[in-house]
């Protein structure tokens, strides 16, 4: 058996240290930061978490929508799926554009 410092899977191989992994806010804010340098106009830019990861890109201008739809499924390697629009809670002269993120 071996007697360092490392971490081994069942099979003996290595594991990456977890120090060395991206953590879960860093993961974050580089989906925020792509969103936020692609779309810069937008009114707000947040997150969501409810099983899924989404995210909401919340615009003032209609014509607008079509261009955040068509931009957010080649974002980031293609991080978006799932887009869709509708009303923005609380703020009725607003679009909301969302989308699921899987990478």
């Amino acid at each position: 058996m071996r007697k360092d410092a490392s971490l081994y899977s069942i099979d003996g191989s290595s594991l990456p240290n977890p120090s060395d992994e991206e953590s879960l806010t860093d993961r974050l804010n580089r989906v925020l930061e792509v969103l936020r340098t692609e779309f810069p106009h937008a009114v707000d830019i947040g997150l969501e978490f409810d099983g899924k990861l989404h995210a909401h890109i919340d615009v003032r201008g209609g014509e607008e929508v079509c261009s955040v739809e068509s931009k957010l499924p080649n974002l980031g390697e293609g991080m978006f799926a799932q887009v869709a629009h509708g009303a923005t809670p609380h703020h009725p002269f607003f679009h909301r554009i969302s989308a699921v993120v899987t990478g």
